[in-house]
């Protein structure tokens, strides 16, 4: 019943998005049925839980090999949960207040390069009549040339399409919109592809039955293409939004226009980046400086 209502909460207060629901809903379901299992409660509906239940539970998901950004992102949803309950006043105080949320250290965002990028196949080689092969390639294409992501790629409606202006208009998280150029020739590439595709949708990439598409299957879509090309273990939508933020910055664009473009709520989130394009910068140095080596 809590759960429930928490889960409202956070769609209809916080405004978070369906996936980001959905981890929270995850993460505290297994939480309540670990403690259910310890014997620490009774029932998914008791609130009597603590941050000592929680620390045997960290322990259970260590030993699982759990990686600690997990466990990091499973303890902020307690807390979450917690704070609400609190809030509700279903529990008297913040039982959790003091619990530390173990640091994870930074990850480097793994990304392709440009020679790689600019090997995939492109429209000139398509006929008019493979209009899913063309769809296929027009995924890419727009995740490379825009950097949005693997959700807002299949939001996107071809209302949202502005072929006067080259650009598209994208609903990012906290249903926050922004404008996104796109270059000329993406311009006439989803021209073509809206005017030859066989089934008729709002939305501009869709199944083959002309419905709106899904995460699986944008997934497919770019791990076959990018397989093409490379050989590294992760291929995916957000690889490639890697690669996109990575080239701008390499190309001279500021870190708060990149932050813009990508559609993320603080600069942190993107400086990250700024480590891939100094790993860059270091390596030029190495090459070119005649006493780099010494």
């Amino acid at each position: 019943m809590y759960l429930e209502r928490f889960i409202k909460y956070l769609s209809l207060n916080k405004n978070y998005s369906p996936n980001t629901i959905l981890s929270y809903k995850s993460d505290i379901k297994q939480f309540l049925l670990f403690c259910i299992l310890e014997g620490f409660i009774e029932k998914s509906d008791d609130i009597i839980f603590n941050s000592k239940h929680i620390r045997y539970w960290i322990v259970s998901l260590s030993e699982k090999n759990i990686g600690s950004k997990s466990i990091k992102r499973k303890i902020s949803s307690l807390k979450s949960y917690n704070k609400y309950l609190v809030k509700q006043g279903v529990k008297e105080y913040d039982t959790l207040a003091k619990l530390v949320i173990p640091k994870t250290g930074k990850k480097l965002p793994e990304f392709i390069s440009k020679d790689k990028m600019d090997n995939l196949s492109g429209f000139e080689f398509i006929s008019d009549d493979d209009d899913r092969f063309y769809m296929e390639v027009l995924v890419v294409e727009l995740f490379y040339c825009t950097g949005i992501r693997r959700a807002e790629l299949i939001e996107l409606k071809v209302t949202d399409f502005d072929k006067i202006k080259n650009n598209i208009k994208v609903l990012g998280k906290g249903n926050k919109e922004r404008l996104i150029p796109i270059p000329g020739s993406l311009t006439k590439n989803i021209e073509k592809y809206l005017e030859i595709r066989k089934l008729e949708s709002p939305y501009i990439i869709t199944t083959i039955k002309g419905e709106k598409a899904y995460p699986k299957l944008i997934h497919r879509i770019v791990s076959k293409h990018l397989a093409v090309v490379t050989t590294q273990k992760k291929k995916s939508p957000h690889v490639i939004r890697h690669t996109y933020a990575t080239n701008m910055l390499n190309n001279g664009a500021d870190i708060n226009s990149i932050k813009e473009l990508l559609g993320h709520s603080n600069l942190s989130a993107t400086q990250i980046y700024t480590h891939t394009s100094f790993e860059k910068i270091n390596l030029i140095y190495k090459q070119a400086h005649p006493r780099a080596k010494k």
